[in-house]
């Protein structure tokens, strides 16, 4: 006997026409079930989160001009990308890499050391780079002589057997302070790198800096402390105009802002007039300040639309006014860390001992 039908022989067909049945009943439950998810279900289990960006940022305790608040520049981003933006509060340049390290933030605007040792030591990148009042996001280092000098000389002649950089051996330099990038770094990287200096003591510690540059130009050589009279660029410029140095280290600017003035009224009292400088060729470019990001934690595809959002910012009234009060820019351009800061660290990595003098200075552990 055969199972089912109480008994009776099954007429020919039946288990065919039964498992079409089945399988009929089954699409339709499955069918108004998901139709039912869509029109009203309660389960929100598989909808994407919210998209959200994190920004590092200086804060301070309180504002007292609204403007300032970096709140604006969260909110603008916010409205632009549609999506959820906030501030991660740093207090360091040091505090900025570690938020991108571990994936505390998405984003962080750095100064040029910092963001060196983000791009070689963590596998960081840039988006884009703020601005400077001439638009550019660098400014180029010079080493600057008087006109009568045989180094203006030698970079005048249009003979290229004369280098002037050679001749700045056993000559009286004027730093802009004791590692400074334009006035100490990039000069000295660049001697070092190119043979013409050679490192004085141990090449993993900063203070053989001192000691080269003696070395290769003389033990007078002008490294100012903060607060004396030829600190900073101005101060470099001054004690070459003053006969205590032979060559200044300064950026392209710095003669032009202190002694080229239109009116020669508001130059420096000590400026020789501005034909008497030489500026000779630039040895390398000072980054301005980068937004770093970290590759190993944030989306391509959201990190592209950030750029955008940042570069396009100049193009609107209140974007304009953020750039201006928050970020103290003109505006912001898009770039990578291979190009902003490519120059830059092609010459400081050379400076014995740089490494780890960045990593002591923005207190970076593992």
């Amino acid at each position: 006997m055969y199972g089912g039908y109480l008994g009776r022989p099954k007429p020919e067909g039946t288990d065919m026409n039964t498992s079409i049945a089945k399988t009929l009943l089954m699409t339709l439950l499955v069918g108004t079930t998901a139709l039912a998810g869509c029109l009203g279900g309660d389960d929100t289990e598989d909808e994407p989160e919210l998209e959200q960006l994190v920004i590092a940022f200086n804060l301070k305790d309180d504002y007292t001009n609204v403007d300032e608040n970096p709140q604006r520049f969260a909110d603008y981003m916010s409205e632009t990308l549609n999506m959820d933006v906030s501030l991660y509060p740093i207090d360091s340049e040091g505090a900025a890499l570690q938020a991108l390290r571990f994936g505390n933030a998405d984003i962080a605007f750095m100064d040029g050391g910092a963001a060196w040792v983000g791009w070689q030591q963590y596998g960081l990148d840039a988006i884009a780079a703020d601005q400077k009042s001439d638009g550019r996001t660098y400014y180029s280092a010079h080493a600057v002589v008087l006109k009568d000098s045989e180094m203006a000389a030698a970079h005048l002649d249009d003979d290229p057997s004369t280098d002037p950089f050679s001749l700045l051996a056993g000559k009286n330099s004027c730093h802009t302070g004791w590692l400074k990038s334009a006035g100490m770094l990039l000069p000295m990287g660049f001697l070092i790198g190119n043979g013409y200096a050679n490192v004085i003591g141990d090449a993993n510690d900063v203070e053989s800096l001192r000691s080269t540059i003696t070395n290769f130009f003389t033990e007078n050589a002008s490294i100012p402390d903060s607060g004396t009279p030829y600190y900073s660029y101005s101060g470099a410029v001054k004690c070459l105009t003053e006969g205590v140095g032979e060559v200044a280290f300064a950026k392209d600017s710095t003669i032009a802002s202190y002694c080229g003035n239109e009116d020669a009224s508001t130059n420096e009292a000590w400026c020789l007039p501005e034909s008497d400088y030489i500026l000779l060729p630039s040895y390398g470019n000072a980054p301005s300040h980068p937004v770093m990001y970290n590759p190993a934690t944030s989306d391509s595809a959201t990190m592209t639309l950030v750029q955008d959002a940042l570069v396009a910012m100049k193009d609107t009234t209140e974007g304009a006014s953020i750039l201006e009060a928050v970020l103290n820019t003109p505006a912001i351009s898009a770039t990578t860390a291979a190009d902003h800061l490519g120059s830059y660290g092609n010459l400081i990595e050379d400076v014995p001992g740089i490494s780890a003098y960045f990593d002591n200075k923005y207190e970076i552990t593992d």
